[in-house]
């Protein structure tokens, strides 16, 4: 598995709107990418969002990061007042926890 981690600075007064554009407009589009496993869209406070895609491979991973420059350009980008940090590697320890009453494999 890989996953990227995108962090962004944002004013806090446009984390409603953004959150909605990330949600109707952006999920769609990454979760669309081959290999998709999952999509998380953090609120880290103090104007800090970060996003961790999780793909089975560094291709879906690298996929991801070319949809998500066009989207972000073409949507968002009046939101951001600068371009994300971005993180992409392979992930090497993955541990997801079982929700009650299910038995370990079941979804």
């Amino acid at each position: 598995m890989h996953a990227t981690v995108r962090r962004y600075k944002i004013a806090p007064t446009s984390v409603g709107k953004l959150t909605q554009e990330i949600r109707e407009g952006f999920v769609p589009i990454v979760s669309n990418v081959p290999g998709f496993k999952e999509y998380f869209w953090v609120n880290a406070d103090d104007g800090v969002m970060f996003s961790i895609s999780v793909y089975e491979n560094r291709a879906g991973a690298e996929e991801s990061s070319r949809r998500a420059a066009g989207w972000v350009r073409e949507h968002i980008a009046s939101l951001l007042p600068g371009p994300p940090e971005i993180t992409t590697g392979e992930v090497v320890v993955h541990q997801a926890g079982v929700a009650k009453g299910q038995a370990a494999g079941d979804c």
